[in-house]
């Protein structure tokens, strides 16, 4: 089988370190969409500004040469337990597909007429490749008593603090970007015991310096990418 790739998302993430594990935990975390040529007809996206989310079906090019296991490690279970690759949300598959649910601010079209689809709340990094595009419907996608298995909770969310007068060159909505981003603490789970070490992450044209102080998120630099 061969799939087309009719479209690229352009996000605020700009390397894989700091996306979101999950769709919808940084609701400002924003994506345009961008359809590829022979897929960019207005037509074929006629009534979708009606539906207010949507899945996007997409490829993770950056796992893609890495192969896979039949056994991985979540970081919801701290690095230590594995479970089956089917049983989790791991890049590292046969086929590295994923599956995300956004929302769709807006529609737009750009000089040639071509739209382009303005979402929130992304999991995806910078360039990502879609292969589908499928409206949300509630009545079905919606399951009140599903089970989540060790993925039950929304992950906890860690105190963040910016270091004296760094945030002060950043608007509004960028800096409660990285606030919410870092939040969820993207460190591997097998790092979490360092208090030390200082990580960086590429948000918004920013790249984010950062370190764990205290048990909190503390930002100690910011500086254009």
């Amino acid at each position: 089988m061969e799939f087309d790739v009719i479209a690229h998302v352009r996000t605020c993430y700009g390397e894989k370190f700091g996306v979101p594990r999950q769709p919808g935990l940084v609701s400002e975390a924003w994506g345009e969409l961008v359809f590829e040529p022979g897929y960019d007809n207005a037509d074929s996206i006629h009534e979708l500004d009606k539906f207010s989310h949507l899945w996007l079906v997409f490829v993770f090019h950056q796992a893609m040469t890495k192969g896979w296991s039949p056994k991985v490690r979540p970081p919801r279970l701290g690095g230590n337990e594995k479970v089956g690759v089917f049983a989790s949300r791991s890049p590292f598959r046969p086929n590295p597909v994923g599956l995300s649910c956004v929302r769709l601010e807006r529609i737009d079209l750009d000089r040639s007429g071509s739209p382009i689809l303005h979402l929130r709340g992304v999991d995806l990094v910078d360039g990502t490749p879609i292969l589908d595009i499928k409206p949300y419907v509630p009545y079905s996608d919606s399951i009140p008593d599903a089970m989540g298995g060790f993925a039950q909770d929304a992950p906890p969310h860690s105190e963040v603090c910016w270091q004296n007068g760094v945030e002060d060159k950043l608007d509004l909505a960028t800096k409660a970007l990285i606030e919410s981003t870092l939040a969820l603490d993207p460190r591997p789970a097998y790092q979490q015991r360092e208090s030390e070490r200082e990580y960086g992450c590429l948000i918004n044209g920013w790249n984010v310096k950062w370190r764990v102080s205290d048990g909190a998120i503390l930002i100690v630099a910011c500086h254009t990418a």
